[in-house]
């Protein structure tokens, strides 16, 4: 059954498996969840020229016995989302107590959000195939660009022959000499730019396989993504810097789980078939 907070992370954690029209309800409610939750179901279906029918799905899709109980949950995720960023956003006269708690608060929710969308066993899929690969590449750029070098600094004592580039000219040069029995890591806190989907769509057309860490629901990147881990998603109550810093720390916290899964699995011999295999129809 469903609880309140679950509507948003639910639509994004399923977003990849939609169909074009489920999709186009999804970006409905990621894009403008306030609107949403005043629409009926036949305002919803004509703006979007879909059937009622299908609105009707998406909801029992997504987990709800129908469009009602979807809209509700959301305008109380809403309504809770917008309370916390209220209780968590930091004033100009907090003192040294208060901005410590509210950066801890945020960061926990942040975590709690995750967890609540995370697919563990994609977890287990991508430490499988970066067991296997002949070489690792992390691909970040701007704030995610350090978790990309973490990354990279973490998994040097792993055994695994790794490197992360931040500059995307550097990761277009270095994405075509990847090969099929290679994985690239995408790290990415807010989508893709045109030169990033130029390095995503190279190292696809050279058969390696993709990984990507993000909270976006950008559709190049689901789509060309072998394996998507989510990140929760993160509510701007302060500047775009603030933004990065949690999901910075997400980000870093996901790589430190698959480093520690992807040893505990080469020491307990685990994740030895073929990379084709974990695909294999």
């Amino acid at each position: 059954m469903n609880q309140p907070q679950q509507c948003i992370s639910r639509v994004r954690m399923q977003y990849p498996d939609f169909s074009q029209k489920e999709k186009m309800i999804a970006d409905y409610i990621l894009n403008s969840p306030e609107n949403f939750i005043h629409k009926t179901i036949d305002q919803v279906a004509e703006e979007l020229d879909v059937a009622i029918s299908t609105v009707f799905r998406f909801a029992k899709t997504v987990g709800f016995k129908g469009f009602q109980a979807m809209k509700i949950t959301l305008a109380s995720e809403i309504s809770e989302s917008m309370k916390v960023i209220a209780e968590e956003r930091i004033l100009e006269n907090d003192n040294e107590q208060a901005i410590t708690e509210k950066i801890f608060n945020n960061n926990i929710r942040m975590f709690k959000e995750t967890i609540d969308v995370m697919d563990f066993s994609s977890i287990k899929k991508a430490v499988n195939l970066i067991i296997q690969a002949n070489r690792v590449e992390f691909y970040g750029s701007e704030s995610s660009s350090l978790v990309a070098q973490d990354a990279h600094h973490k998994f040097i004592g792993s055994g695994i022959s790794t490197s992360a580039y931040s500059d995307t000219h550097i990761q277009l040069k270095a994405a075509t000499q990847l090969t099929e029995n290679d994985v690239a890591i995408f790290i990415s806190s807010s989508g893709l730019n045109n030169e990033s989907e130029r390095v995503l769509q190279t190292v696809k057309d050279n058969g390696a396989k993709i990984i990507s860490i993000t909270n976006s629901a950008n559709a190049k990147l689901n789509k060309l993504s072998d394996i998507v881990l989510r990140t929760g998603s993160v509510n701007n109550s302060g500047g775009s810097g603030e933004v990065d810093s949690f999901s910075r720390i997400v980000q870093l916290s996901l790589i430190d789980s698959l480093y520690m899964n992807v040893m505990g699995a080469k020491k307990s011999g685990k994740g030895k078939n073929p990379l084709g295999k974990l695909f294999k129809k």
